[in-house]
């Protein structure tokens, strides 16, 4: 399915012009070398330009930009030697480098001038004649003295692919020798032996080694492999590599081409922990990625922006976007994708209809609705931020753990429950750093409205304060707030070492009979350093939360403890509110 939905997305990219035609495809360049009449180097120019923190960024050529073509695509090169056409490093262009592997080196230049030589075979323009002359002539063991390259010496042992121009030209722009290789592409009937292509249908030359997928994070900067076979415990009925899923050339070519045109838009690649996400829709258009991307990751676009168009879509409304009419029932795909050695593990695949997935997140929203604090200028909450309440503040790597990001993606998308790892992974925070912020209590509230439990009402589950509850937990959790309102009361020019809520809370929404006789004994001599109105006042609403209470029980499970904590929560925010009233 994931190939199939890929290679449909390069065809209709590919009826735009968007995209290479097969044989072609986007290659990044950092330097020219400019050719006389006879192949000779008259000099190299630099098409780097300078990218965030003066960082060298290379020139990508590929099809969809004014003014540029394509190059031939990159041949997937594992130990062996294999050459590209019409570009390369420095190994395989000049017979030079710095690997201290003179023989490999020259090995590397002649099998890219007997390429060259066999695809311009009978080419009779004046670029052919150049190119071919260069590589004739060219004299490897004399790179590193040649005039012409010095200037540029460090710039091309770095690595980086090398193109050619003739006459202010680039070479491969010549029409003919475009029209050489493409003939050179089609006659190469692929690798492996003639079966029946598992993403067509369609019988013929099947890929045993498919093109690399780059700009996955975490994964091998040089590419590496959805489909793979490279152990024989993956391998069945005696076939080899990829014969094992036999994919067609054309196939191969059209789902890495659109795979790698996917991860290569970073206006549109969104990354939660380990996972690179990228999305499509079936009829092409980068507005529909624009309005997903902000939707879910909380991009670029203002939330009065996003809501109203959103809510028209979910009514099966057609809205304009970025200059583009957005069809909510267009077929739309979501692809997570994590680093796994020198392979790509698929972390979830999704399918549905574009206004399908935008209703389904903005269920999710609902569920996420939480009276915010004053300082929160946002009204809605990111996957990013809840997936970060579940990192431990005090480390460096601030990813959440790996299986995590992946479930709630897909839970949120489907509508489906929240997995119970991110409850887990909040109480733990929670225990740990005895916090209650916004993102934390809206997900618990979420995940109990998504996962119903007796010991979790829907009264709790609540927007903001609910006065009227009678749920023993949530009762203590707003009056551990109150409690903790009262020392803060008391001691406003002294600084707390350690305040009620870094020692008791914990244990207080835990094991509250242990803990709470404590408190109150204590809050009772808070009480007594205030003044006669205030001290009244915190009286009375210490005797409103109590009035409901029969005992402390012994001990709260753990969505008891998702009670105590929403009470706390919402008392705290009622507090602060009243607060901020009265000094207005």
């Amino acid at each position: 399915m994931i190939l199939q939905a890929l290679t449909a997305y390069y065809q209709t990219l590919a009826d735009r012009g968007e995209i290479a035609a097969p044989g072609w495809g986007a290659v990044k360049v950092t330097h020219a070398l400019t050719l006389g009449d006879g192949g000779e180097v008259l000099g190299v120019v630099s098409l780097e330009t300078q990218g965030k923190g003066n960082k060298p960024v290379p020139r990508t050529f590929q099809a969809g930009q004014p003014g540029e073509k394509p190059l031939p695509k990159e041949v997937r090169k594992t130990s062996g030697i294999a050459s590209n056409f019409l570009y390369g490093n420095s190994t395989y262009i000049l017979g030079m480098d710095d690997k201290g592997k003179p023989k490999r080196t020259m090995d590397c230049f002649q099998a890219c001038r007997a390429l060259h030589e066999q695809v311009l075979e009978g080419v009779e323009t004046p670029a052919a004649k150049a190119l071919l002359r260069f590589f004739r002539t060219w004299q490897p063991e004399q790179a590193a003295q040649h005039p012409a390259l010095q200037e540029h010496m460090e710039g091309l042992l770095k690595g980086g692919n090398l193109i050619f121009t003739y006459q202010g030209t680039f070479v491969h722009n010549d029409p003919e020798i475009r029209q050489a290789w493409e003939r050179h592409y089609n006659q190469d009937g692929g690798d492996g032996p003639q079966m029946v292509c598992l993403v067509t249908g369609e019988r013929g030359a099947v890929e045993g080694v498919h093109p690399a997928i780059k700009n996955v994070r975490g994964a091998q900067s040089s590419g590496a492999a959805l489909v793979s076979f490279n152990a024989p415990a993956f391998c069945s009925y005696g076939k080899e590599q990829n014969f094992n899923a036999p994919t067609g050339k054309f196939a191969a070519f059209a789902y890495t081409t659109a795979l790698n045109h996917l991860l290569q838009d970073r206006d549109h690649v969104n990354y939660i922990g380990d996972t690179t996400v990228v999305c499509w829709a079936k009829g092409g258009g980068s507005a529909y990625q624009s309005l997903f991307s902000g939707v879910l990751f909380d991009r670029n676009y203002t939330e009065v922006d996003l809501l109203s168009m959103v809510n028209r879509l979910c009514r099966g409304e057609c809205v304009e976007f970025e200059q583009s009419r957005l069809d909510p029932n267009m077929e739309f795909y979501v692809l997570g994708l994590s680093p796994n050695a020198a392979r790509i593990s698929v972390r979830f695949f999704l399918q549905n209809t574009f206004g399908g997935f935008l209703a389904n997140a903005q269920a999710h929203q609902k569920r996420l609705e939480m009276v915010r604090p004053v300082y929160e200028r946002g009204e809605r909450l990111s996957l990013w931020r809840i997936l970060d309440e579940t990192v431990s503040r005090k480390v460096k790597d601030r990813t959440p753990a790996h299986n995590l990001a992946g479930a709630m993606i897909r839970s949120v998308l489907t509508n489906t429950p929240y997995p119970a790892s991110i409850l887990q992974a909040l109480t733990i925070r929670i225990r740990a750093d005895h916090t209650v912020n916004w993102p934390r209590a809206a997900m618990i509230k979420a995940y109990y409205a998504k996962h119903p439990h007796f010991e979790v009402p829907e009264e709790v589950l609540t927007v903001s304060i609910n006065y009227e509850s009678k749920n023993p937990a949530y009762r203590l959790g707003r009056l551990f707030a109150i409690l903790e309102r009262i020392q803060e009361e008391a001691n406003r020019n002294i600084k707390i070492k350690a305040t009620i809520t870094d020692r008791y809370f914990s244990s207080a929404s835990a094991t509250p009979a242990y803990v709470f006789p404590q408190l109150l004994r204590l809050a009772q001599k808070h009480l007594s350093k205030m003044e006669g109105g205030l001290e009244n006042y915190h009286k009375e609403r210490l005797c409103e939360v109590m009035d409901g209470l029969e005992g402390y029980p012994k001990h709260l499970s753990l969505p008891q403890q998702g009670d105590f904590q929403l009470g706390y929560y919402h008392q705290t925010q009622a507090q602060y509110q009243k607060q901020n009233k009265e000094e207005k």
